[in-house]
């Protein structure tokens, strides 16, 4: 072999690798990335179904149930103008309470319950998510303009 098909052999064999990394990498991104939705969306039929993703806005006031193990706690999340069931096995952080922020990661079943595998509460009195600032304020302005 001469020397320059050696060097184009390990330039395409270094090429190859390269590709094979890049891919590798964006296929761990594509499978690790959770997308933050409303309850509007999830309502409008914009969130996914069967995969993970964080639903943000307020925890409806009256919709905190604990069940008798202790564990199990159902509740509701709302930006205001939709309103979506949320069931979460595990502890609550001390900050969530309803009529405040909080953010949900988990999935939504075919039923409609969002099934949460975290919870994550505001941190001060005035910290809402920046998302679920937003989405509220969308859904008020939404709701003001569907009653005039």
């Amino acid at each position: 072999m001469k020397p320059r098909s050696k060097r184009m052999m390990l330039v395409g064999g270094g090429v190859a690798l390269l590709v094979a990394a890049v891919a590798l990498v964006l296929s761990a991104f594509q499978q690790n990335l959770v997308f933050f939705h409303t309850p509007t969306d999830v309502m409008e039929g914009k969130a996914p179904t069967g995969k993970t993703f964080r639903i943000g806005g307020l925890v409806e006031d009256g919709s905190l149930q604990r069940e008798a193990d202790g564990l199990t706690v159902r509740f509701a999340i709302t930006d205001t103008a939709k309103v979506i069931p949320v069931t979460y096995k595990g502890t609550l952080p001390d900050l969530f309470k309803e009529g405040k922020g909080a953010v949900i990661q988990g999935s939504l079943g075919a039923d409609g319950q969002f099934r949460a595998t975290e919870v994550l509460a505001k941190h001060d009195e005035n910290y809402m998510p920046p998302e679920a600032a937003h989405a509220v304020e969308e859904a008020q302005k939404t709701a003001a303009t569907v009653s005039q």
